[in-house]
């Protein structure tokens, strides 16, 4: 990722695959309210890093989107791929949906792909970045929220969006945001809302608000955060302006916004490793986006 990152969202037919699916509503479990939590979030970072470097094309990679597939399926979810080729390599980005048919969609998003070169790292620039905060982190809140949210009765459709190929951009004519801008441009339906959750990991975790997404919708989810008292991690006030995977989907008339923590020394680079986040960081962003999507059943 970078500051100008690429998106590629484009749109999803999604085959519906047999699941836990009752007319009108779906739930994955059939427990009582859960709430996120940070230690599961971790583990499904730590499932994700023992693939080793994850980019597009590659066998962690495939192994990834499988994991990912894998525990969508269990959890419940109805969950799908959306594969094409991108510059004579599979792009698959994979798509977890609840709620099926109800009206709008809600998507939470993230990338799960790695970078193949380190070009921000001084000491070892053509390292493959090992991509635990960017690429695991968000893939691992989307997999705990598939755990977690209650949408009995809900009022939208909810959609889980791992999009590939988000990472690579300026590497062998590659653009960024390649999964994101597919789902998006081949989207059926209009969203009201993509919430992007790219880099959240970081135990130094600081969110700003990014000039690329809706005013709204961030000052929203902020005061959700502050609410649940994460005010000094989440600060209202804006910094960047990010060139993401909600860029596709704002182009498209959606409520966009990306939860994004740029303030991360290991971006780009061969230490970004597990030992730089932390249970609580994806607690506190996994927690904002539950009680979003839980408030707007």
């Amino acid at each position: 990722m970078t500051l100008r990152k690429s998106l590629a969202v484009g749109t999803v037919v999604l085959a519906l695959i047999a699941g836990a699916i009752i007319v009108g509503w779906f739930s994955p479990r059939d427990t009582g309210p859960l709430e996120f939590n940070g230690e599961q979030a971790f583990k499904h970072v730590e499932a994700q890093m023992a693939f080793g470097p994850r980019p597009p094309g590659s066998e962690a990679n495939r192994k990834t989107g499988d994991y990912i597939l894998s525990e969508l399926k269990r959890l419940g979810w109805q969950a799908e791929s959306q594969e094409f080729m991108y510059r004579d390599t599979v792009v698959r980005n994979i798509i977890g949906q609840a709620a099926i048919g109800q009206e709008p969609v809600i998507i939470v998003g993230a990338h799960y792909d790695t970078r193949w070169y380190a070009d921000q790292d001084k000491v070892a620039p053509l390292a493959p970045v090992p991509g635990a905060n960017d690429g695991a982190s968000g893939a691992a809140v989307l997999l705990e929220l598939a755990r977690v949210l209650d949408v009995r009765n809900s009022k939208h459709e909810i959609w889980l969006a791992f999009f590939d190929a988000e990472d690579n951009g300026g590497i062998n004519g590659w653009d960024w945001i390649v999964g994101s801008t597919y789902m998006a441009n081949n989207l059926t339906v209009t969203p009201k809302v993509m919430i992007l959750a790219d880099m959240v990991g970081d135990a130094d975790q600081q969110f700003y608000f990014d000039f690329n997404s809706d005013p709204t919708l961030s000052a929203e989810l902020f005061q959700i955060a502050a609410g649940l008292g994460y005010g000094a991690q989440f600060i209202p006030a804006p910094k960047y302006a990010m060139h993401d995977d909600h860029i596709p989907f704002a182009k498209r008339g959606v409520a966009a916004v990306d939860l994004i923590d740029f303030d991360y020394p290991y971006w780009h680079t061969s230490a970004d490793t597990i030992d730089k986040i932390s249970s609580a960081s994806l607690e506190r962003v996994g927690r904002t986006i539950e009680v979003y999507v839980e408030q707007n059943r």
